[in-house]
């Protein structure tokens, strides 16, 4: 395998057409230099110099072949280069998973232009994928990151997590409901209405936990719609299909017919969780993790 430094050696005797001068833009003695060039000429097989008293010509083999030891050095260069900008985290890529309730809240585009602004060559591969799929493909190497619902336990030895996002869940209503004149919305209200509630498949579902909740709050629901996503739950509301509770960030939409009111008592949350491999401390990885959180700006 070819020595860089033999070949940087070699360009600078080319170019200068003489050790002394060679050697003292190298920073090095000329009894070094001479040696590169000497075991260099060996490995190859070649002369690559007609040498005189004080000057040393290149061979019609030594320019053939400084050609290419030029471009052999500076895609060298271009590489130490790629590899620096990696290790700082300015280049590259990462492979991101998320659930919608990231984007619905706006988390996804602030974390991406707080990044951009501190990272502008890193390229970013957005995956729509449920909290499970996220984990697997963490372990397999698939993703870097996800934006996830629920978190493996906290002595997973692989992956860890932090909180990004906690969000209240507020009371969707058709615009015309009864309820929709009321200054404040009780358990008892909503006992035994009509209820529309998001199923994720296969493993991450809303349902249970909603119903859950909602027993405890005080009241129980009559499931009569399920939906795979929220929005598609806000659509049926709209129609006037029934209630829902949805995310509040999902109140700057402002969907067609449809009325949002809070819900002080009901403590079911929407939660967001960063996760990445514990053994990742990519810069770039690093810089994620700081734009996620509240001032984060995405530097080191």
């Amino acid at each position: 395998m070819l020595d860089l430094r033999q070949l940087r050696c070699f360009v600078a005797v080319a170019e200068t057409e003489h050790v002394g001068r060679a050697a003292l833009s190298l920073g090095i003695s000329q009894s070094p230099l001479s040696r590169q060039i000497q075991q260099l000429e060996a490995r190859l097989g070649l002369v690559l110099f007609e040498r005189e008293r004080k000057r040393l010509r290149l061979t019609s083999d030594g320019r053939d072949f400084l050609a290419e030891a030029r471009e052999l050095i500076a895609h060298a260069d271009r590489l130490e280069q790629r590899g620096r900008s990696l290790g700082l985290g300015g280049a590259g890529r990462l492979a991101i998973g998320y659930v919608e309730g990231a984007v619905h809240a706006g988390l996804i585009a602030a974390t991406l232009e707080r990044l951009r602004a501190v990272r502008p060559g890193l390229v970013v591969n957005l995956i729509s994928q449920r909290s499970f799929a996220q984990i697997d493909g963490l372990r397999l190497r698939a993703l870097d990151a996800g934006f996830i619902y629920t978190p493996p336990e906290p002595a997973d030895p692989e992956i860890e997590t932090q909180l990004v996002l906690d969000e209240p869940l507020l009371l969707a209503l058709p615009k015309d409901d009864p309820l929709a004149a009321k200054a404040r919305i009780g358990p008892g209200d909503l006992h035994r209405r009509t209820w529309i509630t998001v199923v994720r498949q296969p493993r991450d579902t809303n349902r249970d936990q909603f119903v859950a909740a909602a027993v405890a709050a005080g009241f129980t629901p009559d499931i009569a719609y399920e939906t795979a996503d929220p929005l598609t739950s806000l659509g049926l509301v709209g129609a006037g299909l029934g209630l829902a509770v949805a995310q509040a960030s999902l109140r700057l939409l402002d969907p067609a017919g449809v009325v949002f009111r809070d819900l002080p008592w009901f403590k079911r949350t929407v939660r967001v969780y960063l996760a990445w491999r514990r053994a990742d401390h990519r810069a770039a990885l690093m810089a994620l993790l700081a734009a996620t959180r509240p001032g984060g700006t995405g530097g080191p």
